[in-house]
Parts: structure tokens; sequence; C-alpha cells
């Protein structure tokens, strides 16, 4: 049995926000699970060339927009899934983060970080 607390897991700045991984690869269960926060006001350009990912949103408003420009609020108890390894925006609506808990798989190894130039979007 894993048990854990947020404050004991692994944290990346990912460059508007943290990602607080709580289960890696390491962990043997062949997924990872974080509390991502995204920071009031910002805009990100994602995309996940290796992973699926799916978000459920549990605090604060934003948005994503897909590939084809199609944008879905987030608000809290919505559920977003990237099952195509989906290029899109994130955004957190300014004066509150936005909190989501995420899956991704295969599962990250720890210290993962996002590339931010325009050739690769930003990926893992």
């Amino acid at each position: 049995m894993i048990v854990r607390h947020v404050d004991s897991a692994t944290t990346v700045e990912w460059g508007n926000g943290l990602s607080r991984r709580l289960l890696l690869a390491a962990d043997g269960m062949g997924y990872s699970l974080t509390d991502t926060i995204v920071s009031a006001g910002t805009s990100s350009l994602l995309e996940y060339r290796h992973h699926l990912e799916a978000c459920y949103c549990v605090d604060g408003f934003g948005s994503v927009t897909d590939a084809t420009g199609r944008s879905h609020r987030l608000v809290p108890g919505t559920l977003y899934a990237l099952d195509q390894h989906d290029r899109h925006v994130l955004v957190a609506d300014p004066g509150q983060d936005l909190r989501l808990i995420c899956v991704f798989t295969p599962a990250l190894h720890g210290g993962e970080v996002h590339r931010w130039d325009a050739a690769e979007a930003s990926c893992y």
C-alpha cells in the first residue's frame, strides 16, 4: 500500500504553476497521479507526445481549447481527457489559481518539465 501526503510529493515548477507528483513510475502503478496548480491568469500551449492525460478540475476556473479552436469551460467537477496526445491551450482565469487532479499514462518518472519553444510546444 502506498500512502502519501501532498506535502511529501515530488514538486516540479512547470512554468505556469506547480505539479505535485503523488504517484510516479517508481511506485509501480503504471500511471502517475498529480495535484497540479495552474497559476491565475496564465495561458499554456501544451502537448504530451509520450503520455495520455486526464484532468479533473477541483478548484478555480479556466478553459481548455483544442487544436480545432473549440474551447471548453473548466469549473470544479469538469473532466477533460487528452486521449490522442492532443495539442491544447490551458487557461486559468485571473484572480484565482486553477487546481487539477491529473492522471498520466505511462507514468511520469518525476523530473519531466515542459519545453517552451514554438517547435516543440510544451511537451514531456
